[in-house]
């Protein structure tokens, strides 16, 4: 069963129907005005079928617009048109123009599957029509040229359009997934920075203001020693909240990219990486002039990597490189943990997998490639970026 394309207006499938609907109602005028050629045969078929069939998709289309987009429309699409032809053979040529325009416009909604299959079985329905029918209105050399070129430009253009379309849908699906996920991770980073922050300084600074408390008292009492040591614990409780709301920060990143270099980020992170997963980093960082997008977008996916590497990975050390490849920034994150189960894990949208999921695209942000080779020996992260100036 070949899925189709999900619809996200039914505008323009209105669009579709009314200009089915003008394209029936104009062929009527013409043969109203040339005098109703064909011995009135093709006035009764486009009058008595098409009109009312356009019209009746017109109303279907306003109602439902999903239920316009059935299989069942363009096989009755191409029913009448071969009944046109059958009726009066002289319209072979309008009858094929109307042809191209359905199966453009049912490829543009059904995708490149659905649409060629439509192109196919409508063409060939034509095409046996005319054959059966057995009065040509050109000779038989001709007419097979004609139907050749007819079934090729049928098949194409339903390749062609439903190709953009299908790639249009998937684009906008994955822009929807990466919003989804967006939002999920923003809400992730708020949820662990609240946490950090209320279970850490929050608490730490309510006994902070206890201490600071007693030691006043002390010292109204008269016992500097007493008030020396409280306030030598109070220095050290305001010394690891510092240190603390310090971690938070470089967790969130170098917040002045404009201002601080891919090294100097990497660098400043180190010290807060060794003492939480208790793993060496290692850093080999060239020297490269980058914009500021790059540099947030390189960090990032070097900070998942890393994190990953600590959080999942057991890994005991961690190298990461930066370097000029070419015209090009390469980005290096390699670890001798034992890897992770499932390397697609890029591709799936799911929770659990944010993480790899954003790291591919942060790379295809920066028009860049992103490889993950993973083993019970390690895991290493390359990406490749176009080199850009400042």
């Amino acid at each position: 069963m070949l899925p189709r394309l999900p619809v996200e207006s039914g505008r323009p499938v209105m669009v579709f129907a009314l200009t089915r609907l003008a394209v029936a109602l104009l062929a009527f005028v013409a043969i109203v005005v040339l005098g109703f050629p064909y011995d009135g045969r093709a006035a009764a078929v486009v009058g008595g079928l098409l009109l009312p069939w356009s019209l009746g998709v017109l109303l279907l289309a306003r109602r439902n617009p999903d239920a316009a987009l059935s299989a069942s429309i363009p096989a009755v699409d191409f029913v009448l048109l071969a009944v046109v032809e059958a009726a009066a053979p002289e319209t072979l040529g309008a009858v094929r123009v109307a042809a191209l325009f359905l199966i453009a416009s049912h490829a543009h909604f059904q995708g490149e599957r659905r649409g060629v299959a439509v192109a196919a079985l409508g063409s060939a329905l034509l095409v046996i029509t005319t054959q059966v029918r057995g009065d040509e209105p050109v000779s038989a050399g001709v007419l097979g040229l004609y139907e050749a070129v007819f079934v090729v430009c049928a098949l194409a253009t339903a390749l062609v359009v439903g190709t953009l379309r299908t790639a249009e849908s998937a684009s906008r699906m994955r822009a929807r997934g990466l919003s989804r996920r967006t939002i999920r991770a923003e809400n992730e980073v708020r949820r662990r920075v609240a946490e950090a922050i209320h279970d850490g300084p929050v608490q730490e600074l309510i006994g902070l203001d206890f201490v600071l408390a007693a030691a006043h008292g002390e010292a109204k009492e008269g016992r500097p020693e007493q008030a020396g040591a409280l306030i030598h614990e109070a220095r050290e409780i305001a010394t690891r909240n510092v240190q603390t709301l310090r971690d938070v920060i470089t967790n969130l990143g170098p917040y002045a990219e404009e201002e601080v270099s891919f090294e100097k980020a990497i660098q400043g992170c180190i010290p807060v990486w060794k003492r939480r997963y208790g793993f060496e980093v290692m850093a080999a960082i060239e020297r490269v002039d980058l914009p500021p997008d790059v540099v947030g977008g390189l960090f990032r996916i070097a900070q998942e990597a890393v994190v990953n590497a600590g959080r999942h990975a057991n890994a005991e050390a961690v190298s990461i490189s930066l370097r000029t490849v070419d015209s090009k920034v390469e980005l290096r994150v390699s670890d001798n943990g034992h890897g992770f189960e499932h390397p697609d894990s890029l591709s799936r949208p799911e929770p659990g997998h944010v993480g790899l999921a954003s790291m591919r695209e942060r790379a295809e942000m920066l028009d860049g490639t992103l490889e993950i080779e993973t083993s019970e020996r390690g895991t290493r992260v390359l990406v490749m970026a176009p080199l850009r100036s400042p």
